[in-house]
């Protein structure tokens, strides 16, 4: 046996926790996917796509197992640690390499495995005449084994490998047409931005090793309470820059809507169920160290406020239905951002939403796929209309998930969402009216965007019909299925899980128990104002949208709509505040090497040179000359001593 299997069997038996199943395996099975697939090379394209969706359930159903054996535990006993090696011996620092199941990471894991493989059975269909469809299906896998690594690590820097391990598979898929310059730069843009959440990460791992001299979670969260406020409150916006890039949340979200370029189920996969949501996941598992930083726990909350409003107002004028969905999705991020950054009264709720919203969202995206599969590839709403009469399975299944992020009852979304509004009006001072107005006004918002692109989408009058390649027509079953099924969640899941505080109570164990407060406005109110504006938005797109004629051409549009198609000019912010500089400074840098530094050396090099040029012209070789030279330097000596004394 070799050295680091003797240490995994021996971990194995050293293990802790209800949960008996080897942990490793949730992520070593789509990681085996992804290897076969990817090395086996043009042999596996016959059964590659199959068996990366095949091994991708085989992962939710181990990960079913651990759920009902956790769920078989007394709550303070739903933990289950295994060490797999020691992975990092370095004299007094020694970390290992462990799994680390508990309600938080395995209402992740139940979320990735199961929407993921639903998008596994889509692609089978979306992606059937692709001839790279066996490459498409390997990164897939990669990427779920890389978002299960990320969720079930047990240290800052094994979740630094996931981490990095989805930013790669975001970029692979992002970037799979690469051959279209648009989608290769929308892949580069996407992995660029991230990097720099990633180098708040790192930084944020170091400051935790300067702080703790540790860096797994069990270290950590015990020293938390001890360490100084000033140390946490750096640690704390570290990961929340980190948070920023990975979620796309204010300032680092330019990345977002371009994303879009890759194929529909990886919009559904990583922006809609999965990677976007890894920053939530981030501030939430590091609430020990936010909960000592006030600041820092302030700074979430505002990110997730600004995020929230800005993805909603750009929702409102982009045309492109990939790119509407997109900003929705910025928009719904910074909700789970905002209830998050709330403190104990909002955790619970940022991760329920971030459930529900990974159903509904998945399967409005998954439609927008069967409404192009249908349409020829058109993404313009403006040349939609009327499809609900030639999809009708598309349209009620997006219907059940327009109706959910909505927020009307019974929907998920209702029970989610509406939990986040309530929970911003609790507290003193300032704080309550400007998260909770916000909060609120974002829901009317969203009624608008998202009704504005159902509307436009399935019903009004037909606006392709001057397009001869256009034949709308339904999705195979292996499309529509997996949008049927989310759309059951969509409709049921909130209403299995939010009535009974069941996902509350669930998640106790790792939030703690707390008492949540009363909101300054009655909750009654508070629910009679939100569907209020939800109507309110609804109506409004209906007469604009559904009611009225659609021009084919966008109209101009007054200062705001103009902004908010340019994304409210995040990236002409980014070239001129920071691209340019950043470009002046290296070729500034670059000038003074190349002329200051290399100058001086060489110029020195270049003198000594020419120097012993004009020196090697006295060596003639004739003996007259060096008599001549020697009587010059005679006279010199004596005219020099002549003129002494």
């Amino acid at each position: 046996m070799s050295s680091l299997a003797l240490q995994v069997a021996q971990a194995a038996a050293a293990e802790s926790g209800p949960v008996t199943l080897p942990g490793w395996l949730l992520v070593a099975l789509p990681l085996a996917g992804a290897v076969l697939l990817l090395l086996g090379g043009r042999k596996t394209d016959s059964f590659g796509p199959g068996l990366a969706t095949g091994l991708s359930w085989a992962s939710f159903g181990l990960g079913v197992v651990a759920l009902i054996q956790t769920l078989g535990a007394a709550a303070d006993a739903r933990f289950t640690h295994q060490v797999l090696w020691n992975w990092i011996p370095a004299g007094s620092f020694q970390l290992n390499a462990g799994v680390l199941m508990d309600p938080l990471s395995l209402s992740f894991v139940m979320l990735i495995t199961f929407v993921g493989s639903l998008i596994h059975v889509y692609s089978l269909g979306y992606m059937s005449q692709d001839p790279d469809k066996r490459r498409f299906f390997a990164y897939l896998n990669l990427f779920i084994a890389a978002m299960l690594t990320l969720v079930l690590a047990d240290s800052y820097v094994l979740l630094f490998v996931g981490w990095e391990g989805v930013g790669l598979a975001s970029y692979l898929l992002i970037g799979f047409w690469y051959k279209n310059p648009t989608y290769a730069t929308a892949a580069n843009k996407a992995f660029i931005v991230n990097r720099v959440g990633d180098m708040g990460l790192s930084l944020a791992i170091a400051a935790l090793f300067a702080t703790f001299g540790a860096v797994d979670f069990a270290t950590v969260n015990a020293g938390a309470e001890h360490a100084s406020t000033t140390a946490l409150t750096i640690i704390g916006l570290l990961l929340l820059v980190a948070a920023c890039g990975k979620s796309a949340q204010f300032p680092l979200q330019s990345w977002l809507g371009d994303a879009m370029a890759g194929p529909t189920p990886v919009s559904a996969l990583i922006h809609a169920a999965t990677m976007v949501t890894a920053g939530v996941y981030l501030v939430v598992r590091s609430h020990h160290i936010f909960e000592g930083a006030p600041n820092a726990q302030l700074a979430v909350a505002i990110v997730g406020a600004i995020t929230l409003t800005y993805g909603a107002i750009v929702g409102c004028a982009k045309d492109d239905i990939k790119k509407a969905l997109a900003a929705s999705t910025m928009s719904q991020i910074g909700y789970m951002m905002l209830a998050a950054g709330l403190g104990p009264v909002g955790y619970a709720f940022a991760i329920f939403h971030l459930i529900t919203h990974g159903f509904f969202k998945a399967g409005m995206f998954l439609g927008a796929g069967s409404v192009m599969h249908g349409m020829n590839d058109q993404v313009d709403m403006r040349r939609f209309g009327d499809l609900a009469k030639y999809m009708k399975i598309t349209w009620i299944t997006f219907g059940l998930g327009w109706l959910a992020i909505l927020g009307v009852p019974p929907f998920s979304g209702f029970w989610s969402k509406d939990k986040i509004i309530e929970a911003a009006f609790i507290g003193e001072g300032w704080r309550p009216w400007v998260f909770g107005t916000t909060a609120l006004v974002g829901a009317g918002v969203t009624a608008f965007y998202m009704s504005r692109l159902f509307f436009m989408t399935f019903h009004g009058k037909a606006r392709w019909t001057d397009e001869p390649k256009q034949h709308p027509h339904e999705s195979p079953l292996t499309m529509t299925v997996p949008m049927m099924i989310l759309a059951v969640g969509s409709a049921a899941l909130g209403l299995i899980l939010g009535p009974t505080n069941i996902f509350t109570t669930w998640l106790e164990p790792v939030t703690g128990h707390h008492e949540h407060g009363e909101p300054v406005l009655p909750i009654p109110i508070l629910m009679i104002a939100t569907l209020a504006l939800v109507a309110a938005g609804a109506f409004l797109a209906w007469i604009r949208y559904g009611a009225a004629d659609v021009p084919t051409t966008a109209p101009a549009g007054n200062a705001l709509t103009r902004a908010a198609r340019q994304d409210l000019y995040q990236d002409d912010f980014n070239e001129w505040v920071l691209r340019r500089p950043g470009a002046a400074l290296t070729e500034s840098v670059e000038w003074t090497d190349h002329h200051g530094v290399d100058g001086a050396f060489e110029g020195l090099a270049t003198l000594t040179r020419e120097s012993a040029d004009r020196l090697r012209t006295i060596q003639n070789g004739f003996a007259r000359s060096y008599a001549l030279t020697m009587l010059a330097g005679v006279v010199a000596i004596f005219g020099a001593l002549w003129v002494i004394n």
